[in-house]
């Protein structure tokens, strides 16, 4: 008898410390142009349960970056995911101009396959087709022989498709209808529950209140005053002040608009607890993965700018739906059972105008006009319009044609970088000749190495001068590579996650890598595999 009471306390044990070498459930969260700074301007005005639990509890990373350009939203998620620059995982842009088709191409477009749910054709033609490498997510999938579920959601089509990688169960993105869709790519139908939830339009008791302050307006001390010249107009309001009619935009728009709201995320957070219950996530001993991007935050701060009250307040009640998100998954998970992490996939610049009116001298660049005065040049200079196309830095010549010009293009090439550098914006101008020889030393030349892709670029790179942005008079932009849009929060927390915080400069391509080590799955197959070892020692 006690042979066999022994022999079950054995089995027991070694069940228990099987099933503890991985979580139930990893969800990894990406705040769309999320500052490390804003951790710390808004910390007084944060709730103890949302982000100060997971920095009070979790490990920080105060000193992460990205290490490439351009810092943009679709090239940030591939990168985090894959543990690779854009360079090798091929996500260049959220679109870039393809050399043999003569036009833009979208990082998720996939005309292979069709839209589920309710949206435009346009909206559900996408899919992972033009990731280049596998993701940490992909890579759980196959180490448990594709048992572990993999889901990816946003309010951007990217933001969930990217994450989720290659061999998702799903990615769910919202539409202009109102609904969350996929693509064919996924399935050939959306679950039931995803129908359930657009059939009872969540969104639409967000839409029919007004947007007023969180807090009272004392509280926006970190921010400038409500009405500033340095904010642009949501979807053409009067004036980009509180309170904000929602209900007026909405039957003038659709219901899009509420992306553009601090109230997008709230519906996604909906959304994503809805799919933790239907799906089932983290309930058996075979791990789970949860990808979920806020967008809201990028789209605000895009129009009113890195010191709008509009931006405060939305990372004020960004704060509240963390700490709903953890409660539910305390509640629906364990505590001790998921393991989550938090950071964004690029930060965002200060308006230039704001800077220059308080005496830093720089500009921002129009690209229209930039565009337009490249043309002009080229007109002066060869009697020829050369230029191609000119976006995300790169800078696209007409070969075919200065070559029946009878023109040498390395000749062009150098004309055009000459008089680049005569500009007052731009700092230095890269051929692929430049980028490819580089000997890694320089910063910054390293940072345009790791996101130019040989096949994909542009025939030169610009890199403008601090400060200065290639953006419109209001709101802000990103894409650099200097530290205002390469740094950015990362937080560890939960299953086997000890507190603690690093002052040590990270890449933000080590993410991936360490999640491999953490729960024991294969390396993603285009990373350097570097870790961060401060989370890999356990409690």
């Amino acid at each position: 008898m006690m042979k066999k009471i022994f022999l079950v306390l054995l089995i027991s044990v070694f069940c228990i410390s099987n099933a503890q070498q991985r979580p139930k459930l990893v969800v990894g969260i990406v705040v769309d142009q999320m500052k490390m700074d804003y951790l710390y301007r808004f910390s007084n005005d944060f709730s103890d349960n949302g982000f100060k639990r997971l920095m009070a509890n979790g490990y920080t990373f105060q000193n992460m970056h990205f290490n490439y350009l351009p810092t943009y939203t679709a090239p940030g998620h591939a990168s985090i995911y894959t543990g690779a620059t854009p360079s090798l995982n091929g996500i260049i842009a959220n679109s870039w101009f393809n050399r043999s088709l003569g036009k833009q191409v979208y990082c998720t477009s996939d005309d292979s396959v069709n839209g589920l749910g309710e949206g435009t054709s346009e909206e559900g033609m996408m899919s992972p087709k033009n990731l280049q490498t596998t993701t940490i997510t992909d890579e759980l999938r196959l180490e448990t022989n594709f048992a572990g579920k993999v889901i990816g959601m946003s309010l951007k089509d990217r933001g969930a498709i990217l994450p989720a990688g290659h061999f998702a169960n799903w990615a769910f993105w919202f539409s202009k209808s109102g609904a969350f869709i996929s693509s064919t790519f996924y399935g050939t139908e959306l679950p039931n529950w995803v129908n359930n939830f657009n059939q009872e339009k969540r969104y639409l008791p967000y839409l029919t209140k007004d947007w007023n302050l969180l807090k009272p307006i004392a509280t926006y001390n970190e921010s400038l005053p409500d009405d500033n010249p340095y904010e642009g107009k949501l979807y053409n309001v009067p004036a980009p002040v509180f309170p904000y009619h929602l209900k007026d935009m909405y039957e003038k728009n659709n219901p899009g608009i509420i992306k553009s709201t601090p109230f997008g995320n709230d519906l996604l957070a909906e959304f994503a607890m809805t799919a933790i219950e239907n799906e089932a996530l983290g309930k058996d001993e075979i791990t789970d993965f949860l990808t979920v991007s806020f967008s809201s935050t990028d789209y605000i701060g895009h129009t009113l700018g890195a010191r709008s009250m509009e931006l405060q307040d939305t990372y004020l009640r960004l704060d509240e739906t963390i700490a709903k998100l953890l409660y539910y998954l305390d509640k629906k998970v364990g505590k001790d059972n998921y393991l989550l992490f938090l950071t964004a996939d690029h930060a965002g610049a200060d308006n230039a105008n704001f800077l220059k009116d308080n005496k830093y001298k720089v500009n921002n660049v129009q690209p229209k006009e930039f565009v337009s005065q490249l043309k002009t040049f080229s007109n002066t200079s060869f009697g020829e319009d050369f230029i191609l196309n000119y976006s995300n830095f790169n800078l696209f010549l007409n070969k075919e044609l200065i070559n029946k010009k009878g023109l040498t293009f390395e000749t062009v090439k150098q004309t055009f970088k000459d008089y680049l550098m005569s500009l007052d914006h731009v700092k230095n101008v890269f051929s692929k000749e430049d980028i490819i020889s580089t000997n890694g030393n320089d910063y910054f030349v390293k940072s345009i190495s790791n996101g130019f892709d040989p096949k994909q670029s542009g025939d030169l790179v610009v890199l403008d001068k601090p400060g200065y942005v290639e953006y419109g008079t209001t709101g802000t932009e990103h894409g650099s590579p200097y530290s205002y849009d390469t740094h950015v929060p990362l937080i560890f927390y939960g299953w086997h996650i000890k507190h603690g915080e690093s002052f040590a400069k990270k890449e933000i391509t080590q993410i991936a890598p360490t999640i491999a080590q953490k729960i024991k799955v294969a390396f993603p197959n285009g990373t350097e595999a570097n870790v961060l070892l401060e989370v890999l020692d356990s409690k």
